[in-house]
């Protein structure tokens, strides 16, 4: 398709006209399958996480958490390759290629014999859906930008969101008729699913005018620019503290509701009602950013949410913590976090738009490798109580806040001169 683009001349938040040759709402629902191998891969785990320990001889209850930090260490470190590539070979190839190396690890893991097989496959499972974080990321932008941007992520998420509510009931289904290798098996055929429709329906995205040969001077002048970008290298920190204090709550999630509040019978259940919250966010976001602007939704949720989760932790400290306490500030701590996510995304990625794969995988190499370890670290903290992981939200969302005032000198809520 013939690359046509429209600018607004009073509107420095300029829209390039869709490239991808699909309807609106189609390609916003495709964008959001493609980040959902992603979620679909780590919470259909949280159910099993005690039998696969059982399984592949995990003795210790905090070490099965390898079994989520190891596909997000292989996730976060493949996507400074993938938007290099991409920037080169386009979008398409490279995207098939990444769901082919998802749906052959998914069948290594459903095969593995010993933890450390298990291992390799997984780190193998995360570097293939690198790819669809990085595409996913610079094939909206090549199509996108600024609150236009941001109202298509947004949506993407409400449906990407869908799957951390369903993947840990599909997990969980799964295991009253089967064994948890054939969670593997929804994962391969889920997979191989988007290969095919990606294959049929998605055209290349990428400006030819963008197309970057692999040389050294090219490939260190893109990162030098995804690096150099005071906007981009701040909202780039900033989201990676808050993915720590998501990491951290998705590798303790199960052992909270068993070890803690001893309900596990009702871990999918609350799991998925702290989930809904992110979307209804999402959701409203989509609605009232292109009117109130990035900046002032993202650092007001910032502020809501360290609110939030300092009363939580004050909770869990105090030793007032229940199950019910615990599912609504926690569901109120995710709502901001589905204001934040999709606006520090977008604010990042504005002013990279000529190196959009390139600082995409920047980006998500950051976000994904340090917020996959602060998430390990708080993880690993588990005592048998929450504090930890509240405590952990809590520093995570204070460090988010002091990134956000050092990119901005001070200044919240009031975008920069022709920025939203």
């Amino acid at each position: 398709m013939a690359a046509t683009t429209t600018i607004t001349m009073n509107d420095m938040t300029a829209t390039a006209r869709p490239r991808h040759g699909m309807g609106f709402y189609p390609f916003v629902t495709l964008a959001a399958a493609l980040m959902g191998t992603n979620a679909l891969a780590i919470d259909s785990m949280l159910p099993a996480l005690p039998q696969m320990g059982e399984a592949l001889g995990i003795a210790e209850a905090n070490q099965r958490q390898w079994i989520i930090t190891a596909y997000l260490l292989g996730f976060g470190v493949a996507q400074i390759v993938y938007g290099t590539l991409s920037d080169r070979y386009g979008r398409r190839p490279v995207l098939l290629a990444g769901l082919a190396i998802y749906v052959v690890a998914s069948i290594a893991a459903a095969f593995a014999g010993s933890f450390e097989a298990m291992m390799a496959a997984r780190v193998l499972q995360g570097i293939g859906a690198a790819a669809t974080r990085v595409l996913v990321v610079s094939i909206v932008r090549d199509c996108y930008a600024g609150r236009e941007m941001a109202r298509v992520m947004s949506l993407a998420m409400i449906v990407f969101l869908a799957v951390p509510i369903l993947a840990p009931s599909i997990g969980q289904a799964i295991l009253w008729v089967a064994p948890w290798r054939w969670i593997f098996g929804l994962l391969t055929v889920f997979g191989a699913f988007l290969m095919v429709w990606v294959f049929i329906r998605l055209p290349e995205t990428q400006h030819p005018q963008d197309r970057k040969p692999i040389d050294p001077a090219s490939v260190l002048g893109a990162f030098r620019t995804a690096l150099t970008s005071r906007i981009g290298v701040g909202y780039m920190l900033a989201m990676a503290f808050m993915l720590g204090g998501l990491f951290g709550f998705i590798n303790s999630a199960q052992q909270v509701f068993v070890d803690v509040f001893h309900t596990p019978e009702l871990f999918t259940t609350i799991f998925a009602l702290i989930a809904l919250f992110m979307v209804a966010a999402s959701l409203l976001n989509s609605r009232i950013v292109g009117r109130l602007g990035m900046r002032r939704v993202s650092h007001g949720a910032l502020i809501g949410y360290i609110g939030f989760t300092s009363v939580h932790a004050l909770v869990a400290l105090t030793g007032h913590e229940t199950l019910w306490i615990f599912a609504i500030l926690q569901g109120a701590a995710m709502f901001c976090f589905g204001l934040i996510g999709p606006n520090f995304g977008a604010m990042a990625m504005e002013p990279l738009g000529h190196v959009a794969g390139t600082a995409s995988s920047v980006q998500g190499f950051v976000t994904t490798v340090v917020g996959a370890l602060l998430g390990f670290f708080i993880g690993q903290h588990f005592d048998g109580s929450v504090v930890p992981l509240t405590m952990g939200f809590a520093l995570c969302g204070i460090a988010a806040l002091a990134t956000v005032l050092i990119v901005e000198r001070g200044r919240l809520f009031h975008p920069a001169p022709g920025r939203g």
